[in-house]
């Protein structure tokens, strides 16, 4: 058992490396920089987090997320520049890990998750598209009638082949037999070395070659800060998604402290910053792997690809690549939240479909807010709607009011109006067993409604506050009973 499990990583980490190449040259190319430098991120982020990492089976690397963050301060400053970045990045993501913020995740709903899976398939689809062009017009003609047929041929073979046999990947089998067939026929399709050149050295230690002073922390700063804030936010969805998948406990407070220390690592030898990949890590979990040694061998294989195996690599056609990129993306989709549209909330429907179109069209970072405050406001909402009070009069002639739900910053104003303080009588109980107080707006309120009363001339009692409560008002200086 225990050998066929080395035996099904060593496969997934061999399939998720060859599509971890184009993705990482394609990311460094949108940064402007030297495809070399995603590449020797990606071994570098790859092999420490899968090594020393919070969730085996989740791959990482020179993810595009963090590349569109750095794209100004490359253009603007140089690539000496980000390298100095990406180690302030990596020292705010192992700050992170150290001060346990990774279970701030738990903050994001459901819907939210729902929205960022189905957001980033479709952008991992639409990337794609980007190889059916040449230079800067779109294929045509034979060229992209063979560049179409090569896709289905390679998602026909990865939907196929598990009727067939499980033994092997079926994206791992899709890429090497569309790519021999490629060779034996001679077909002039665009390949992997039409990206780029990758072959290479050994990554060497290097500091970065900039003025170490405060006018230098100023410019490097604030993307540091953006794209630490980026790759841990990528990171622990999708080591949420992740465990979702396997059935099994991540650690988040680890992945972030192992990362951080990745970039840290990949910014001394000239590489990328990085994360979480959710497309690479999709297409690990479904080849199989589910140990570290899969992400090992998916990092080590960059390595190997850069330092001695460039010009076999170079001829893997595009064309197999894509094909299991647009099956990555129509598995990671969650077509299972078009169905339940009509049957939940409206309001979680908005979120979820906020969140895909604002993952689409801006990046996943402000998708995730807007949908965590789309949410956050929705559940206040909510929370306000549901504070309700009993009242009736008391054998002596009093009034009690029996107050229930959670009084807060949006329910303030509803409690307010439950009291009929003009019509009420000198003497007025509100019963607290049965409300929450949460913030210092409900505390304000209890004021508020303690001075109208005092004010018409008439006495308030409260009664049955938690501990809490009574914490919370004498601390506020508010008298209680």
């Amino acid at each position: 058992m225990k050998a066929k499990r080395l035996r099904a990583d060593v496969l997934a980490g061999l399939t998720t490396s060859f599509a971890l190449v184009p993705e990482c040259i394609a990311f460094a190319l949108v940064a402007q920089l030297n495809p070399l430098m995603g590449l020797y991120g990606a071994f570098i982020i790859c092999t420490l987090t899968a090594l020393f990492g919070g969730r085996p089976g989740m791959v990482s690397g020179a993810a595009g997320s963090m590349a569109v963050v750095i794209v100004a301060l490359v253009v603007q400053h140089g690539a000496q520049y980000l390298l100095a970045t990406v180690l302030l990045g990596g020292l705010i993501m192992v700050a992170f890990g150290l001060l346990r913020l990774g279970k701030l995740i738990r903050m994001v709903p459901h819907p939210v998750m729902l929205g960022f899976v189905n957001g980033l398939a479709i952008v991992i689809a639409l990337s794609q598209l980007e190889h059916f062009r040449s230079g800067e017009t779109w294929l045509s003609g034979t060229a992209l009638y063979l560049m179409l047929g090569l896709v289905a041929l390679t998602m026909a073979i990865v939907y196929l082949l598990p009727r067939l046999t499980r033994t092997v990947p079926p994206a791992l089998v899709a890429i090497l037999g569309v790519g021999l067939a490629v060779w034996l026929l001679g077909l002039p399709t665009h390949t992997l070395g039409d990206m780029a050149n990758i072959a290479g050295g050994l990554p060497a230690f290097a500091l970065p070659d900039i003025p170490w002073n405060l006018e230098t922390l100023g410019i490097i700063a604030p993307y540091a800060i953006l794209m630490a804030l980026v790759g841990l936010l990528e990171t622990l969805l999708t080591l949420n998604l992740t465990d979702e998948i396997t059935e099994s406990r991540g650690y988040p407070d680890r992945e972030c402290v192992t990362l951080g220390a990745a970039n840290i690592a990949s910014g001394l030898f000239g590489g990328m910053g990085g994360c979480a990949m959710i497309g690479q890590t999709m297409i690990n979990l479904s080849s199989g792997g589910r140990g570290r040694l899969s992400g090992v061998v998916a990092g080590v294989m960059i390595l190997l690809f850069v330092l001695f195996l460039a010009p076999l690599i170079e001829r893997i056609p595009l064309a197999a690549l894509v094909g299991v990129m647009f099956v990555v993306a129509q598995q990671t989709f969650a077509w299972a939240s078009l169905r339940v549209l009509g049957k939940v909330p409206r309001n979680d429907a908005l979120v979820i479909f906020a969140v895909t179109v604002i993952t689409v069209f801006t990046d996943l970072a402000t998708a995730v807010l807007c949908g965590i405050v789309i949410a956050a406001l929705n559940f206040a909402w909510q929370q306000a709607r549901e504070l309700y009070a009993d009242s009736h009069l008391e054998a002596d002639g009093s009034k009690l009011y029996r107050l229930h739900g959670t009084l807060f910053f949006a329910s303030s104003t509803p409690f307010l109006n439950q009291f009929d303080v003009a019509g009420d009588p000198a003497q007025v109980t509100l019963d607290c067993r049965h409300l929450s107080f949460v913030d210092y707006s409900a505390i304000a309120a209890l004021k508020t409604l303690r001075e109208r009363y005092a004010k018409a001339g008439k006495h308030l009692r409260v009664l049955h506050l938690s501990e809490r409560c009574k914490q919370l008002l004498k601390r506020a200086g508010v008298q209680h009973d």
